[in-house]
């Protein structure tokens, strides 16, 4: 999300310039093909300028994207998608059960609660695709250069606190009003699925709470994805950023 433009303080967007951050607009229906291509480029040019591409996640499927050459399926029309986020809004549990009858294997690895990965992955279906074939390959060695992955581990208790101070300092710095603005423009489905925004927009300060709890659930899931990477390397992340750059820098020695 942080591709999107006009949402740097939802997005958490570095203040240093750095590649592919505010690329979109938010009326741009972004996708996993177009985010691999543009990574692709920019990784290959700074390779071939002698220096060394960092490259920071991310989602699973993004952060894999940028690093190897995926099958990724089509992007699915528009009106496929509305159509299944509209019927997952009215019912989720029936919705869920569609998956579970068309693409069990799909069913086996979302979670009924995750309604973009639902609704993806009945799209995947409607075009003969299937979310758990792209799944498989998330997790594989292969990379399009030879590429070192390190993990910032952070004890979950630690974690939620700075969860809670982040999504405290993002209200105190204007989110709801950026929020606000973002939805009253033109803006994508995909830019629609931002962490927090349908919520401040909506509710304003009130929305802290379920921010907070919507943050954490999204960061569970991050570390059960990031434990599964292949050949990473988990380092101590409850440190000055300072001491954790050295000891990357020391290891890539």
């Amino acid at each position: 999300m942080q591709a999107y433009r006009g949402v740097p303080i939802i997005t958490a967007q570095p203040e240093r310039p750095t590649a592919l951050v505010a690329i979109w607009p938010l009326s741009h229906e972004g996708s996993i093909g177009e985010y691999a291509e543009l990574a692709h480029v920019e990784i290959d040019r700074l390779l071939a300028e002698g220096r060394v591409p960092v490259v920071a996640g991310g989602t699973g499927l993004y952060f894999r994207a940028a690093l190897a050459e995926l099958d990724i399926p089509p992007s699915a029309p528009p009106e496929a998608r509305e159509r299944w986020e509209a019927a997952y809004d009215a019912d989720p549990a029936a919705v869920y059960t569609e998956l579970a009858d068309r693409d069990p294997e799909a069913a086996a690895v979302v979670h009924a609660n995750d309604r973009r990965r639902v609704v993806r992955a009945l799209e995947l279906t409607d075009a003969g695709f299937s979310l758990r074939r792209g799944e498989s390959r998330l997790w594989s060695k292969q990379t399009r250069h030879p590429t070192r992955i390190f993990g910032l581990d952070v004890p979950a208790d630690v974690l939620e606190a700075r969860i809670a101070d982040r999504a405290r300092a993002m209200v105190a710095a204007g989110a709801v009003r950026e929020a606000r603005r973002a939805l009253a423009g033109e803006i994508s489905t995909t830019a629609r699925q931002m962490l927090g925004l349908q919520e401040l927009a909506e509710r304003g300060n009130e929305a802290l709470d379920a921010l907070i709890v919507g943050t954490r659930q999204f960061a569970a899931y991050q570390r059960k994805w990031m434990r599964r990477i292949s050949g990473i390397e988990l380092i101590d992340g409850d440190r000055p950023p300072d001491l954790v750059a050295k000891e990357i820098a020391a290891r890539l020695a």
